[in-house]
């Protein structure tokens, strides 16, 4: 179909306020943080979207998948535009990015069942705050928490900042209601467990948006014990040492909500005030006391064990004071965006996987000294480093960050400057049997690596596909690598 005829045919389903066709927001629309530099240049490479849609009801999505099914028609599903792998970049002619946005009703707060039930618009701040008033919270704490949306946060299988006690989204969800491409709604009942076969909330649950659109959202909800905080820092020796203690903790059963350990490089940029130069181990205890206590005196003694590669402790007022400053806003995204702008520097690329114990640090160590000598680029590097926030029995993830100043057509900076080193990243964590992806996804811009994540497993994945969407509508590149869409990867 032409554009019109798309446009067209939208207008017979929602009303025209529902159809965005401002030439500005759909050029936003044309690609996520992925490519903010280009896109913040005005250069983009990529299609720019047909329209932007915004239904009321599920009934209106089912309409909207059905009509872009039957045409062929590429759907870009979106909610909180936060994604940072590609996840909700175009790479077709003719697209509809199909926003949550007045979706936004909070359906019910259940204290007595411990659980919150919302549609996919809305952003995770607002829950946490109408949780907040009456004594709980949803433990679910990214840093794009004041503007994430819960459809995105379920499609992405999003991971918070607090997941060593709370858990990541596959924890925290319990029911979701989604839309298929042909138009059909399936609701998933909200029960603590179940054995009735495969767990299908996981069909959609980390789908990014490739099988279906999710309309209402179900999670846990937990009481808050502020009060009972309690946060502990050091400075180490070593990401190794850091390691050992936070494996030293988790395989006892101890959950902190919170327990990370930092490269020099990256902590020189997070604890600027009191780095030293040193890698730095935190911590954060929350939850009922006795239980705050029990974790307190496992986390001293597991750094006691360890205590020859801890170089000193840190005041614990300064560990709070940079956890209630961690989460972005709409302004620090703003100024991230003009800040590239003025200085032709990318600050904050990140790759994130994960492994078992034995092999993150070797991953790690691995992954530094690669870059070092094979990348080209090296001297443009202004800060190449590393730490692990998300810790589980039997390993942890861990965080690579990387910034640069950009020397190169704004629209070549990805080819240039972030694809070799995410390439180093991913095949030394595929090499040691790691994941490439803990928690962004695989969006577009790993795609092509998904066949080697998942191996023979590929064929269940793929399979999925060809059930769900065998039109091929639902975010044509992401996940699923396509030959197509080369052209705009490189």
């Amino acid at each position: 179909m032409n554009k019109a005829d798309v446009i067209a045919g939208l207008k017979a389903i929602l009303d025209e306020s529902q159809i965005n066709l401002d030439a500005d927001d759909l050029y936003e629309a044309s690609a996520d943080r992925y490519k903010k530099y280009a896109k913040a240049k005005k250069v983009l490479d990529v299609p720019v979207p047909t329209a932007i849609v915004y239904p009321d009801s599920p009934e209106e999505v089912s309409q909207i998948l059905l009509f872009c099914n039957e045409n062929r028609i590429n759907v870009i599903p979106r909610s909180g535009q936060t994604a940072t792998e590609g996840g909700l970049e175009n790479w077709k002619d003719s697209a509809v990015v199909l926003d949550a946005k007045r979706l936004n009703q909070i359906i019910k707060i259940d204290t007595y069942n411990m659980q919150a039930t919302v549609q996919a618009g809305v952003q995770l701040q607002v829950l946490e705050d109408e949780l907040r008033k009456l004594g709980y919270t949803t433990g679910h704490s990214p840093q794009s928490k004041p503007v994430a949306q819960y459809g995105g946060l379920t499609a992405t299988r999003s991971i918070g900042q607090f997941s060593t006690l709370y858990g990541a989204m596959e924890d925290m969800l319990v029911g979701l209601e989604c839309v298929f491409p042909n138009g059909h709604i399936s609701r998933i009942k909200n029960v603590p467990r179940r054995s009735g076969g495969p767990d299908i909330r996981h069909i959609a649950l980390g789908n990014e948006g490739t099988l279906c659109y999710i309309t209402e959202v179900t999670v846990k909800i937990f009481k808050f014990y502020p009060d009972n905080n309690r946060f502990y820092g050091y400075l180490i020796d070593d990401v190794d040492t850091g390691i050992k203690v936070l494996r030293e903790v988790v395989v006892h059963g101890f959950r902190p909500s919170v327990a990370r350990t930092y490269s020099e490089e990256d902590a020189r940029q997070h604890f600027y005030h009191f780095h030293k130069g040193k890698c730095v181990l935190i911590f954060m205890a929350e939850g009922p006391e006795g239980i705050v206590k029990a974790t307190c005196d496992a986390i001293e003694a597991a750094v006691d064990k360890y205590k020859d590669g801890v170089i000193e402790q840190v005041d614990s007022a300064l560990i709070e004071d940079w956890f209630n400053h961690l989460n972005w806003s709409q302004q620090d995204l703003d100024d991230e965006r003009q800040g590239m702008i003025d200085n032709d520097r990318h600050d904050g690329y990140t790759t994130e996987i994960s492994a078992d114990w034995e092999n993150i640090t070797k991953i790690y160590y691995n992954v530094m000294e690669r870059i070092r000598k094979e990348y080209d680029r090296a001297d443009d590097l202004t800060m190449l480093g590393g730490h692990s926030s998300h810790s589980y029995i039997n390993g942890t993830n861990m965080y690579f960050v990387y910034n640069y100043n950009i020397n190169c057509e704004p629209e070549d900076e990805l080819r240039i400057y972030h694809h070799p080193i995410q390439r180093i990243i991913v095949e030394e964590t595929l090499k040691a049997g790691g994941s490439m992806c803990h928690h962004h996804g695989i969006g577009k811009y790993r795609n092509e690596w998904t066949k080697a994540e998942h191996g023979t497993a590929y064929y269940m994945l793929e399979t999925l596909k060809k059930a769900f969407d065998p039109n091929g509508i639902m975010n044509f590149g992401t996940i699923f690598p396509e030959e197509e869409g080369i052209k705009y990867q490189r």
